[in-house]
């Protein structure tokens, strides 16, 4: 006669089954499904949650029980081999693999208690010991070293230290940015022009101290070319080019 199983919480409906095959002593590859549905449905009927996705779990399984019933009654099934095909073999499966997890959950709970239990002390060396360092025999350590050995260890740090050096990098100097002032340099050319008049190009270029102040120069007298400022003349091609200031020749 089966044992009446009335328990409140499972983890799912494997978990119900699992119990009841266990309580009652039952072979799990040999499961008297009748018996099993019966006190299967008799818990899901006795089941207080309001939780909907908890109660279609076990109903789902319930009706997989009612369904492998059904199918039990029918003749047997016949697979490609010949042989009989047992409607509860899924069951048994997914039943095996969940008592398998199962089990090893609980290993590895207990596994994490006893972690909790292990304590390490801690290092405790006396400050004498902890400072302590072996003395270095200088003589057992260059016993075998003479001059030739010693030239052989400088060479091959000397070497280490020339691979260290980038040939290309190396070259390079160091990349300085001239700050130059554009609109310093515009009025210093335009108190230039006013003051001088009429002046050489090359000779105001050779009073810049630096190429950036020679490109910025250079721009000036365009924009004061644009602008009407100033006229430029040249004789020839290879002539100087002269700069003749329109302020300077209106006040005179």
């Amino acid at each position: 006669m089966a044992i009446p199983v009335k328990l409140e919480v499972f983890e799912g409906p494997l978990d119900l089954l699992l119990h009841l095959i266990e309580k009652n002593k039952i072979d799990i590859y040999d499961i008297p499904i009748v018996e099993i549905t019966e006190q299967y449905l008799a818990y899901i009927r006795q089941m207080e949650t309001e939780d909907m996705n908890v109660v279609s779990e076990f109903l789902v399984m319930a009706a997989t029980l009612i369904d492998i019933k059904c199918r039990m009654l029918l003749p047997k099934e016949v697979n490609e081999e010949g042989g009989e095909e047992d409607p509860r073999a899924e069951l048994v499966q997914k039943l095996l693999e969940y008592k398998m997890y199962k089990y090893m959950s609980f290993e590895l709970r207990d596994r994490q208690v006893d972690a909790a239990r292990t304590l390490y002390r801690e290092r405790l060396l006396p400050k004498e010991v902890a400072d302590y360092r072996q003395p270095i025999d200088y003589e057992t350590l260059l016993a075998d070293v003479n001059l030739n050995k010693l030239h052989e260890i400088f060479r091959f740090m000397m070497k280490r230290q020339e691979d260290k050096i980038d040939p290309v990098r190396s070259t390079f100097g160091n990349i300085e940015k001239d700050e130059v002032d554009m609109d310093l340099k515009t009025v210093y050319v335009e108190q230039y022009a006013r003051s001088h008049g009429r002046f050489s190009f090359r000779q105001l270029l050779e009073k810049q101290h630096s190429k950036m102040e020679i490109i910025v120069t250079f721009l000036v007298i365009l924009e004061m070319m644009k602008t009407g400022l100033i006229d430029i003349e040249q004789d020839g091609i290879c002539s100087d080019i002269m700069i003749t200031s329109k302020h300077r020749a209106e006040t005179a």
